[in-house]
């Protein structure tokens, strides 16, 4: 699972943490000129970036006009957007929502917004789903394993990590919508929500831009991407699926999207060895221990980035075999990279991202 500390808005440590695999956008940047359009028919790309969360934002958003104030009122819905997240589910942050929460010894309800309990609510369906493949409250095994923010070098005891798991459990997270609260059921309990928070900013970033009423766009954060309508040559927005090959970066395959989110989940970047054994940072809920299955990254599409990134973190620790099996059952639209032998890898789709795929192929290119 795609476990890596929280949010953190500093530090290129941090920075490298939060780099997450699988997607090149492809498009995101492109020529406004690179053709010499009808003069009524001329549409004007914007094309904005900058940090958050750990790594970067980018977003790219098409308009038939260019009002002298778009690229400022564009950046500062997009950064409001973001910030209120990192204000609410930042683990960096110590006076976010969900620091004061995880900060507190306690019991009692706690007072939460509408974003955090909806956050929840999506890891929490995730989480049962999968039996528990998916747990937000992983965090400290995540750093007992040397992922997280204090780093170590040797693996946890096995002592070690049975105290620490009495403390981790989606069950011992308690939501109730009706009083606006969550609750911790112990108190160690520990919260993270980096596997799942950056694609809820991409949702967040995209109602913005639809609340300025803006019909065609790109944004990224991190890797996870939402797109709608089409892009400046009016065709679909294409997406690249990266290549799970150590130490290069290559396209797997592209995507066409429009009105939909992908994000994509692997360990082939954020690992060590010890003792000749390659140790994954991606660590199974249900074991406490890094996975060992052949499977090198999980693609997802899905109609919003929290699910698409939650799903993608989840079918990553199930692995290609049992977690294709609960793909196809759930519907999802889901690409495994599987690693086969001497550096060699294939793939298995469910059918959903089979017929994604076949549509893709049809869909007209630039």
């Amino acid at each position: 699972m795609i476990y890596l500390a929280g949010m953190d808005d500093s530090g290129p440590g941090v920075i490298r943490r939060f780099i997450l695999p699988g997607l090149f956008v492809l498009a995101l940047f492109i020529a406004l000129y690179a053709r010499r359009p009808d003069p009524s028919d001329i549409q004007h790309t914007v094309s904005l970036s900058g940090p958050t969360m750990g790594t970067t934002w980018n977003v790219t958003v098409v308009v038939p006009q260019l009002p002298p104030k778009l690229r400022s009122t564009l950046k500062a819905a997009i950064e409001t957007s973001l910030e209120r997240v990192n204000e609410s589910m930042s683990t960096y942050r110590p006076q976010s929502e969900l620091s004061v929460f995880n900060s507190r010894r306690s019991v009692e309800p706690f007072a939460a917004s509408s974003g955090l309990r909806f956050v929840l609510q999506r890891a929490h369906h995730i989480s049962e789903r999968t039996a528990g493949a998916f747990d937000v409250t992983i965090g400290p095994l995540v750093n007992a394993w040397g992922f997280g923010p204090q780093g170590r070098r040797e693996s946890p005891k096995v002592s070690e990590l049975a105290a620490l798991r009495d403390s981790v459990g989606y069950q011992k997270l308690v939501r109730d919508d009706a009083k606006k609260t969550i609750q911790k059921t112990h108190t160690d309990l520990y919260v993270d929500l980096s596997s799942i928070a950056k694609g809820y900013g991409v949702d967040q970033v995209a109602a913005a831009l639809d609340g300025l009423g803006i019909a065609r766009y790109l944004v990224e954060v991190g890797g996870e991407v939402r797109a709608r309508g089409l892009n400046d040559r009016r065709v679909p927005w294409r997406l690249g699926i990266e290549k799970p090959v150590d130490g290069e970066r290559g396209i797997q395959e592209v995507i066409a999207l429009d009105d939909r989110a992908m994000a994509t989940s692997g360990d082939y970047r954020n690992f060590r060895e010890e003792g000749g054994v390659r140790v994954s940072h991606t660590i199974d809920p249900r074991t406490a221990q890094p996975i060992s299955h052949m499977g090198a990254s999980v693609t997802v599409v899905a109609e919003t980035c929290v699910d698409a990134d939650g799903w993608a973190t989840a079918l990553n620790v199930l692995g290609p075999v049992e977690g294709r099996k609960l793909a196809e059952g759930e519907g999802l639209a889901a690409l495994f990279l599987v690693k086969g032998p001497h550096g060699t890898f294939h793939e298995e789709a469910t059918t959903a991202f089979t017929a994604l795929r076949k549509a893709s192929s049809r869909a007209p290119s630039e």
